[in-house]
C-alpha cells in the first residue's frame, strides 16, 4: 500500500471544511473519502459526490458485512465510510483524506495505525462564535451547542499527530499540504513506490 491515509478533525466553525476543499485543489495526488450517509439528500447534493445516500436496510448490511472503516449514529441517521474503497485507492497510490469527528478518528486508528492526524484549531474562541454567527445557517440555539461542543471536541487534541492553527486560510493550507508532501516522502513509502530504482542503485552492473 503506497498511499496514506490521512485524518482531519476540528471543532465545528473552525474552517477545516474550506481548509480541506482548498487543498484538494492544490494537491491533485489527494482524494476525500465520499461518506455513506442513510440521511435524505438536502438541496443541491448530489449522490456520489456530496454522500453516497443510501437506505437504513443496505448500511446495516454493510456494517454487518464490516465494510466500514469508521461509522456512527448522528441525529438518527447513519454515516460511514468505506474501508474497502480506502484500501482499493491507497494499493493505487492514491492518498486519501478523511474529514471526521475525533470519535471516528478513533475508530480509524484502531484499523490504520499508520494514519496520519491533524486536527485544525481556530485562532479563538471569539473568532469561532463569529464564524459560526457569520455563516448564517443556524439558529442561535445550534451555534451555542456547538459551542458548548468545543471544549470536549478540543479536549482530544493531543491524540492527533499535527495541530494546525486555521487563523490565515493561505498560510493554514501551505501547512497542512506540507504535512500531506512530507508523509509521501517517507522512507517506506518510497520504497515501495521506487524499489526497482533503489535496486538498480545496490546492484550496479
Amino acid at each position: 500500500m503506497s498511499g496514506s491515509l490521512f485524518i482531519v478533525s476540528a471543532p465545528s466553525g473552525a474552517g477545516k471544511t474550506s481548509l480541506v476543499h482548498a487543498l484538494l485543489k492544490v494537491n491533485p495526488q489527494i482524494d476525500l473519502s465520499v461518506s455513506y450517509t442513510t440521511r435524505s439528500p438536502r438541496e443541491g447534493e448530489i449522490d456520489g459526490v456530496a454522500y453516497h445516500f443510501i437506505s437504513r436496510e443496505r448500511f446495516e448490511a454493510m456494517a454487518t458485512a464490516g465494510e466500514f472503516l469508521e461509522s456512527a449514529e448522528v441525529y438518527g441517521n447513519y454515516y460511514g465510510t468505506s474501508q474497502t474503497w480506502i484500501s482499493q485507492e491507497n494499493a493505487k497510490d492514491r492518498d486519501i483524506l478523511l474529514e471526521i469527528d475525533w470519535q471516528g478518528a478513533a475508530q480509524v486508528r484502531r484499523v490504520f495505525p499508520e494514519c496520519i492526524s491533524i486536527f485544525i484549531l481556530p485562532p479563538s474562541l471569539e473568532a469561532l462564535e463569529q464564524r459560526l454567527t457569520g455563516r448564517g445557517k443556524d439558529s442561535s440555539e445550534i451555534i451555542a451547542r456547538r459551542m458548548a461542543a468545543v471544549r470536549d471536541d478540543v479536549a482530544h487534541v493531543a491524540e492527533f499527530d499535527y495541530v494546525i492553527i486555521n487563523d490565515d486560510l493561505n498560510e493554514a493550507l501551505q501547512q497542512l499540504n506540507a504535512v500531506v508532501t512530507a508523509a509521501r516522502h517517507r522512507s517506506n513509502k518510497q520504497l515501495a513506490r521506487h524499489q526497482q530504482l533503489i535496486n538498480q542503485l545496490q546492484n550496479p552492473e
